[in-house]
């Protein structure tokens, strides 16, 4: 079984997307545990339970504090060993489908969600393994973007989906765009279903979905081409 333990200071923005559709699932198949953690619960301040202080120099903004992720992270560290300790960040490197396949490999894993102006850099130098970005642009924190991560993660592990060859097919799996898909009715409105899909011919099927995925990333994601 996987575990993903999630650090954060809004927990409730990331509890519905664990205990919903695959996710839900998965756990339930005993094949992934989440651990949500508050990281207020770690504070040193027992009144208020900041995390957060005014940055040295000056800078706009609050800065999440060392002490409470240090506490919450060797926490957790005593309990098992961990293969990695992502922090969501905007600068790290980009989250890809590739990404998640290697991350589905993993036993533990632990995410830490960035808040605020961010968090005291030396977390980054000694806690943290790997930083992860799912775009170039700030959210208010990382916990929508944790929560992506643990679903495109889960969702490719052997098991999660009823249909396994569903998640191998999907978009970026080799570098390329998912084919168009249609379903009943064949016709409607005078749109049409394409004959080759009609046709029962795997083999042409299978090249007819091979062309459209190399001219939709053509046309939309050429990038992914120079990948390859």
């Amino acid at each position: 079984m996987m575990r993903i333990d999630i650090l954060t200071v809004l927990p409730e923005m990331i509890e519905g997307a664990l205990t919903t559709s695959i996710l839900k699932r998965a756990q339930n198949k005993g094949l992934v545990e989440f651990g949500l953690h508050n990281l207020r619960d770690y504070s040193l301040d027992k009144k208020h339970h900041r995390v957060d202080d005014y940055p040295f120099g000056g800078e706009a903004g609050m800065v999440m504090q060392i002490e409470p992720i240090d506490k919450a992270i060797s926490f957790l560290k005593s309990q098992r060993d961990y293969d990695e300790v992502i922090f969501t960040s905007p600068d790290g490197e980009q989250f890809t489908q590739n990404t998640a396949n290697q991350l589905s490999l993993m036993k533990n894993i632990i995410i830490l969600c960035g808040h605020y102006k961010g968090i005291d850099y030396r977390i980054r130098e000694h806690l943290i393994t790997r930083e992860l970005s799912i775009g170039d642009f700030v959210l208010t924190g990382g916990e929508l973007v944790a929560a992506m991560i643990a679903d495109a993660v889960v969702r490719v592990i052997p098991g999660a989906i009823g249909d396994e060859q569903s998640a191998l097919s999907d978009s970026f799996q080799d570098n390329l765009l998912a084919p168009p898909v249609y379903t009943r009715p064949a016709e409607y409105n005078g749109w049409r279903v394409p004959e080759v899909l009609l046709s029962g011919h795997e083999k042409k099927i299978a090249e007819w979905r091979l062309e459209q995925s190399l001219e939709r990333t053509k046309r939309l994601r050429p990038d992914l081409l120079k990948e390859k």
